[in-house]
């Protein structure tokens, strides 16, 4: 898959751009603060519907102006595409493909997949529970639209029951009905998380190694479930068994919404053991570790997006990753950093199609381009 070209008006800081990318690399050079990571964040939009910072979409549109519009042209299995998304104006946001508006915006996730490493990847390791399940969930999202579904499903559920709890009703068939069906979700959600879970690690482990040479340290993902921990009960049981203590609470204290993932090196915590380069490392290559495996869940090579990640780590990593990320397993790549010398060195380890441009201000200004000596990514 490939994103050929892309308009932006009054997206964040940048007032009007129109660019023709390179099917290979796309290079963004500037400093901090002038706009670089805000093109990433339009492209992360047209394939999640929102901002990889989590603000809220009326947060989306420059300031001084009153709309939004991002206009995305894409190569996805050799058939053109185009995604728009439009905000403001006084009407409501709208997401279309393909000239056809979107009736619920889960139908597109993961029709154009994407993988974004950036500096606040550290959350995954210093953050909370909540960061490691928003990580896994959007993984297999991407490639499974039923656990979607069901992860729709749950949260609504758990909401209801949320309620229930803080309103003090004692109704227990109420609560069983409601429970009845967070089960069914809660068992598809848990087990698809242990398997894609496992997958990964396995995965990660090879990019880790590659990035920390030999170091000989052994990474792990480790799922702590409260549903498999209590192999004999359902999630039914569990919230029927926590019910008096919820209703204390005022929340459902155990369920899919709150396990977490343990991660380790050497099997030690790495958010109290390991340095803040063997941190970075290890979040790194997760993201990877999720390009490669949704891109077999996919049949698609994802967009990958690297913003400023090269920050704080030693000569012999960075060319490390840059090895990595020059593999033909790697499709398009949209790369972002304040030193040349970084994107020099990439250019001279991909020697195909490439495209730079230096941003000031939300303007953008090509720099130079390569056109492609030979193929293209899926």
């Amino acid at each position: 898959m490939l994103l050929k070209g892309l308009s932006v008006t009054n997206f964040k800081n940048i007032a009007r751009e129109t660019f023709a990318f390179s099917d290979k690399l796309n290079c963004l050079l500037g400093n901090n603060g002038m706009g670089k990571s805000n093109l990433l964040d339009a492209i992360y939009y047209l394939s999640f519907c929102r901002s990889f910072t989590g603000a809220q979409d009326s947060l989306m549109t420059r300031r001084g102006e009153d709309f939004m519009l991002l206009q995305g042209r894409y190569d996805r299995r050799g058939t053109a595409e185009e995604v728009n998304v439009s905000l403001g104006g006084g009407r409501r946001k709208t997401f279309k493909r393909s000239g056809k508006e979107y009736q619920r915006l889960s139908e597109h996730i993961g029709l154009f997949p994407a993988v974004l490493v950036s500096p606040a990847d550290m959350d995954l390791v210093c953050g909370s529970g909540e960061e490691r399940r928003r990580f896994i969930d959007m993984i297999i999202s991407q490639g499974d639209a039923r656990y979607l579904d069901h992860l729709i499903r749950y949260n609504h559920g758990l909401q209801q029951r949320n309620r229930l709890l803080r309103d003090h009703v004692t109704d227990t068939l109420l609560f069983r009905t409601i429970e009845d069906a967070m089960d069914v979700s809660a068992r598809y959600i848990t087990t698809t998380r242990r398997t894609a879970i496992d997958r990964l690690a396995r995965i990660h482990r090879r990019y880790y190694a590659a990035i920390a040479g030999e170091d000989g340290e052994e990474t792990g993902l480790d799922y702590r479930s409260a549903l498999e921990e209590e192999q004999d009960m359902s999630m039914a049981d569990l919230f029927e068994r926590n019910r008096t203590r919820d209703q204390f609470l005022g929340y459902t204290s155990a369920g899919p919404h709150r396990d977490d993932i343990v991660l380790t090196l050497s099997s030690m915590p790495v958010r109290r053991t390991a340095s803040q380069g063997q941190q970075k490392t290890f979040t790194i290559a997760l993201r990877l570790a999720q390009y490669e495996f949704l891109s077999e869940a996919t049949s698609l090579k994802p967009l990958l997006l690297l913003d400023d990640i090269f920050d704080k780590l030693d000569a012999r990593r960075v060319e490390a990753i840059i090895g990595v990320v020059a593999q033909d397993t790697f499709g398009q790549i949209f790369i972002t950093d304040t030193n040349r010398k970084h994107l020099d060195e990439i250019l001279g380890h991909i020697p195909a199609a490439h495209a730079l441009w230096t941003v000031d201000h939300g303007a953008f200004t090509p720099a130079d381009t390569v056109e492609a000596r030979e193929g293209s990514a899926e």
